[in-house]
């Protein structure tokens, strides 16, 4: 995938003192379970964006939302077994404009488009880049046409990064040193095709080979990196830098090197859904004109991923 842009260097102190702020304290959106359940906090009636729905989901009342909800700090679950992160006050907020709830429903990374072309889902929110390929339907491994894509509203940016053991990283110091090294990533996900990116550029050097292990959850990526059976792991500089700041009391992981391929977060939304995709995008343009978007990615340390407006398939 190539960089639409890059993003400026973020701290991940910052982020992760609010990720950890968030999740241990009972105020603020990141604790409103009874909302995280499905129920909406404004009625139809007094929400100002309602009429802006399709019939189908004001009548149901509740926006499914299909998700991979092992991904901290963007959706995960946490100490007391509810559903937090990012993604999912963004999604409750978008709700309370839209006078209905949100319900996130887990699921593997990589089925959750066919899921969502399947109806199991009203939309997918997961820190799913907005690409091409995806928006088109394309398997970005083999060129090949899948299914009729998705569209997206845009409303974060981040960039992928590398992590390695905190105590033996050896000379890896960034992604042209990957050659002859085992990296484990998530399946299906921007870095997983990053890293197959760089696995082909090491093969036509003639060198050593990298090795490429793909999991169903980044979580069991870090776990294979933890444990010594691959040398890095490959993941969004969020999720990546929460596990340098948590796995081990901070004392598993290091991140290695600048995080790159800086693209666009997007909720997914059917192509024949254009109502419903066109209501969340001024949903979200209303959370950043009243400023609660900017609340939440303060609250989780995320200000420097934030858009200034919604945008309908701006990725590439």
């Amino acid at each position: 995938m190539t960089a639409r842009t890059s993003l400026p260097r973020r701290t991940a102190a910052l982020l992760l003192a609010g990720a950890a702020l968030a999740a241990a304290t009972a105020c603020g959106d990141q604790r409103d379970h009874g909302h995280a359940g499905g129920k909406p906090r404004t009625s139809a009636a007094d929400a100002p964006l309602a009429d802006r729905l399709p019939d189908d989901v004001r009548s149901a009342g509740v926006i499914t939302v299909g998700s991979d909800i092992a991904y901290p700090p963007v959706e995960f679950v946490d100490a007391s077994g509810e559903v937090t992160g990012l993604d999912v006050d963004i999604a409750r907020a978008l709700g309370d404009q839209l006078g209905v709830g949100v319900r996130f429903e887990n699921g593997t990374f990589d089925t959750l488009v066919t899921g969502l072309r399947a109806n199991r889902y009203d939309i997918v929110m997961s820190a799913m880049n907005d690409t091409e390929d995806r928006q088109n339907g394309i398997d970005s491994a083999t060129g090949k046409k899948v299914g009729e894509g998705v569209d997206f509203v845009d409303y974060f940016t981040a960039g992928v990064s590398l992590y390695g053991r905190r105590k033996d990283t050896g000379d890896v110091r960034g992604w042209t040193d990957l050659c002859g090294r085992t990296v484990a990533v998530q399946r299906g996900t921007v870095a997983h095709d990053l890293a197959k990116t760089e696995r082909d550029t090491c093969a036509r050097a003639g060198g050593p080979p990298l090795d490429l292990e793909a999991y169903d959850t980044d979580q069991q990526a870090q776990t294979r990196v933890r444990s010594g059976g691959a040398d890095v792991g490959c993941s969004d500089f969020p999720a990546a830098a929460y596990a340098v700041k948590t796995s081990g009391g901070g004392k598993d992981f290091t991140l290695i090197g600048e995080q790159t391929g800086a693209a666009p977060y997007g909720i997914a939304v059917a192509k024949r859904d254009t109502r419903l995709r066109d209501a969340l995008a001024a949903a979200l343009d209303a959370i950043i004109a009243n400023g609660r978007y900017g609340k939440i990615l303060a609250d989780w340390g995320g200000q420097d991923g934030a858009v200034t407006k919604a945008v309908i398939n701006g990725g590439a």
